[in-house]
């Protein structure tokens, strides 16, 4: 079975387009990078060593240093699916990401958005 376009997909030509629905919404460039970080344990300069680099979004989910164990508190409809039922494991932190900075983008506070417990 062949993998799904976006696996393959180079995160560093998602990543302006996170920034983009951010920033039209009145939120920053530095809060969508706080998100990722927190997600995928990158430091900044791990998160920009990654976008030089083009990695596609797998090897950038696969090398990630430590996807934080909270996002499974991540719960909620994006691209018309339940990210909390999809089976794909990558998929799945795919679309983690995607409602992460979906919820920024919506004006959500930071500290839910990040699942501050």
């Amino acid at each position: 079975m062949t993998k799904p376009k976006l696996y393959t997909m180079s995160f560093a030509r998602v990543y302006p387009l996170y920034v983009a629905k951010a920033e039209r919404k009145g939120r920053t460039k530095a809060e969508v990078d706080e998100v990722i970080r927190w997600f995928t344990g990158y430091t900044q300069a791990g998160l920009d060593a990654q976008l030089s680099k083009e990695v596609d979004f797998e090897t950038f989910l696969a090398e990630a240093p430590e996807l934080n164990p909270a996002r499974v508190l991540v719960k909620g409809m994006i691209c018309g699916i339940r990210v909390e039922e999809i089976e794909e494991p990558t998929m799945r932190e795919i679309r983690y990401l995607d409602k992460l900075v979906d919820e920024l983008a919506r004006g959500k506070a930071m500290e839910k958005v990040l699942r501050a417990l």
